[in-house]
């Protein structure tokens, strides 16, 4: 028998004791081993849950418990999920998370710990939800090289953007909607300034390079800035508007970002709606492939976790490969990205704007006091330059080529 510990009885740690209590025969039997959950740490107590007897208050309890081997930290945020996950893999107890932000600013750390005591740490939930990414960049795609991945990380955003897509509704009022329905958080800054897929995206980044790759180097630009009349200019070219996160090898060096970018119908990521996030990677041999699914919530997030559990039980005593050291990447400039912007700018600005790009392509929807126009292809850099001189913007929302 294999005795696990669940550090956290919330949202997340509540659905790893369900799945691993609803499908008990399948994960025992995946796992080689009967796994029993000794213990649930709290401050709370739960009375009335039928595990309310395994719930302790005191981290030491389990620590010290020789009998567990393998924890599942659900708690979220930095402290004291850092420390507890530390004592444990010194302690040789392998650790399972879908803490994000933990595994964005100390992943090599736990890792290279985990290794040298014989144990794990797995974090296949903290990207994407339920969807299995961490594991196919560890195992199912070592024979590539992966030059890009681009994904759709958030599933508040996403589900923002598409009810303003199909909807034409503004940016305040889809939110309080999503907020109403519990989509998105009652203070939601760390989803809609971009900052949550930002952390997600470091972390593929490292996987897809071996290396880290800090979130605090990525730019991050989150969708505040959209409105209903963006998604107007959006249907008059046949795109939509998605919260991108990417990462590209590039032969000038590692570009990483996240913002709103325009996607054409023809990109697999434009059908990608609601909660639901996906995954697009790129390999030199395999060429695309896509990942798809629910990126949170409960038992999406949950089975993810236990995926991880159930990997640890197969490899008692031994740590399961996984590429993410410790020396830092520098990230390219943002300036010096290239690419295509539309923009929108009063109409009085038209001559200072022709003359400040020349060369560019108008886009109508009959909104007289606007002129909106897609540039050619340029720096970031070129770009700035060019709108600073036409007298600035209403907005402007990078382009996804095809």
């Amino acid at each position: 028998m294999i005795h696990v510990a669940v550090l956290g009885y919330g949202t997340v740690g509540s659905g790893v004791v369900e799945v691993i209590e609803t499908n008990k025969e399948a994960i025992d039997k995946r796992s080689a081993a009967n796994l029993n959950i000794k213990y649930i740490l709290d401050l709370r107590d739960f009375p009335g849950d039928p595990y309310e007897n395994k719930v302790v208050h005191e981290y030491d309890i389990i620590l010290n418990d020789p009998e567990v081997a393998i924890i599942c930290e659900t708690m979220g945020g930095l402290h004291p999920a850092y420390e507890f996950s530390k004592q444990a893999l010194l302690a040789g107890k392998s650790v399972c998370t879908s803490n994000k932000e933990l595994v964005a600013s100390h992943g090599p750390e736990l890792i290279r710990i985990a290794r040298e005591n014989h144990c794990n740490y797995l974090f296949e939930a903290s990207v994407g939800g339920g969807i299995p990414i961490i594991r196919p960049l560890n195992y199912s795609l070592t024979a590539e090289k992966i030059d890009s991945i681009t994904g759709i990380l958030n599933g508040t955003t996403n589900y923002i953007l598409t009810k303003m897509d199909k909807e034409g509704a503004d940016f305040e009022e889809v939110l309080k909607e999503a907020q109403d329905k519990g989509y998105a958080e009652r203070n939601p800054e760390a989803d809609v300034e971009g900052y949550d897929a930002c952390r997600k995206i470091a972390i593929l980044s490292s996987l897809m390079c071996g290396k880290n790759v800090g979130y605090e180097e990525i730019y991050t630009e989150g969708i505040t800035k959209i409105s209903s009349r963006d998604f107007l200019y959006a249907k008059q070219m046949d795109k939509s508007i998605k919260l991108l996160a990417m990462s590209r090898d590039r032969e000038d060096g590692f570009f990483a970002m996240v913002a709103p970018f325009l996607i054409p119908r023809s990109h697999p990521l434009y059908s990608v709606n609601g909660v639901f996030n996906a995954v697009y990677v790129h390999g030199n041999m395999l060429g695309d492939s896509m990942y798809y699914g629910r990126g949170a919530g409960k038992l999406p997030t949950a089975s993810a976790v236990v995926s991880d559990v159930v990997d640890c039980a197969r490899h008692l005593g031994k740590t399961v490969m996984c590429f993410w050291e410790n020396e830092d990447v520098r990230v390219a400039d943002i300036e010096t990205d290239q690419g295509k912007y539309f923009v929108r700018v009063d109409n009085g600005q038209r001559e200072a704007v022709m003359e400040a790009f020349g060369a560019l392509a108008e886009i109508s929807v009959g909104i007289s006091e606007e002129f909106a126009f897609i540039t050619q292809v340029m720096t970031e850099r070129e770009f700035n330059e060019k709108i600073k001189k036409a007298g600035g913007c209403i907005n402007r929302i990078r382009m996804l080529s095809a």
